[in-house]
């Protein structure tokens, strides 16, 4: 686009892909205003990669998104890693700086172009993009905010990686503000409370992450009837086990149910995370896109109910953690991960 110095112009047409273009009355000078353009090079209709990505994050499957709007899979798979790249980033971006009280983590299983049991030994050795892949994900407790999420195996790498990366988004107080400088009590203000598993990869990695502004504990819960395929097992007893800062009574607050039934939640939103369904992620890079999605989606526009029967709707997770002020729809998700911000 070029412009000159003088400030009276008039539309000018447009050129041959419809941007409006301008000339100045005074030099005579002409250019093109050129059109935001969200999907880049793709030259699918706006309004129709909108309704595609709104069935897809309504738990509609590729080939069903398909056949309802007539995009072809291979656009579908594209359209969905373009917009879940740009709702990570925006994520990154907006989930910074978060007073969250209690912190719940969890890994939940899924695979990626095949089960782990069916690749051979040198994809078992050298491929982290096939098989068994695990997505770690942690919400708080009162808002339901889903802060951060990680794709990968389940090892004690990713483990610390993901604690590493929720406790950069989280306030943390500054030293002389939160440790106790008296000798008689000495101590730390705590940043949040912590649940999880019983994975042995935990205590390191929220030692390493968080230090001692966390308080931190273990739940493991004992079931039975838990050998038979494809049938609930019976929960009969949990073990809670306070790590640091939590003892006596307290440690009744521990706990991971929560995020379990986040786990329910991603496998009716997603569905390549469904069971029992032909439906599974071919590629690593489309499941981290597809859950990136989903995240943007869960925390922005979808709103949990009250805890009873009443079936009333409370606020989304951004607005219960003071990130959004009011309930966005699918269009403003659209608009504020990909259109250009104004300079």
């Amino acid at each position: 686009m070029i412009c000159c110095s003088h400030s009276q112009t008039k539309r000018f047409g447009f050129d041959r892909n419809r941007n409006p273009r301008v000339r100045c009355l005074h030099c005579g000078k002409t250019w093109t205003i050129r059109q935001p353009r969200p999907l880049g090079a793709m030259r699918v209709p706006v309004e129709t990669a909108k309704l595609a990505l709104r069935l897809l994050t309504e738990g509609m499957s590729i080939r069903a998104t398909e056949r309802t709007t007539g995009i072809h899979r291979d656009t579908l798979c594209k359209l969905i890693v373009r917009f879940g790249d740009a709702c990570r980033s925006f994520l990154d971006e907006r989930m910074r700086g978060l007073t969250l009280s209690h912190l719940q983590f969890d890994e939940q299983w899924t695979w990626v172009g095949r089960k782990q049991a069916r690749l051979t030994v040198n994809e078992k050795a050298e491929r982290h993009d096939v098989g068994d892949v695990y997505i770690w994900t942690c919400i708080d407790q009162k808002t339901k905010l889903m802060p951060s999420f990680l794709i990968g195996k389940r090892s004690a790498d990713n483990a610390r990686r993901f604690m590493r990366d929720v406790a950069g988004r989280l306030t943390f107080p500054k030293p002389h503000v939160s440790d106790d400088q008296s000798y008689l009590r000495p101590g730390y203000k705590p940043v949040t409370q912590i649940s999880t598993d019983g994975f042995n990869a935990y205590p390191e990695a929220v030692d390493l992450a968080f230090g001692p502004y966390v308080k931190y504990g273990v739940i493991i819960k004992e079931y039975r009837n838990a050998r038979m395929i494809y049938t609930p097992s019976e929960m009969v007893g949990t073990k809670r086990t306070g790590m640091r800062g939590i003892e006596g009574r307290n440690q009744r607050t521990i706990c991971t149910s929560h995020v379990e039934r986040l786990n329910g939640t991603q496998r009716v939103f997603l569905k390549r995370l469904n069971r029992l369904t032909l439906c599974f992620s071919k590629k690593l890079r489309n499941l981290e896109a597809a859950f990136a999605m989903f995240a943007a989606y869960y925390n922005y526009c979808w709103q949990t109910r009250k805890p009873g029967k009443s079936g009333q709707k409370r606020g989304t997770a951004a607005m219960m953690a003071g990130i959004a002020g009011h309930v966005w729809s699918f269009d403003e998700l659209f608009a504020a991960v990909l259109f250009p911000k104004p300079e």
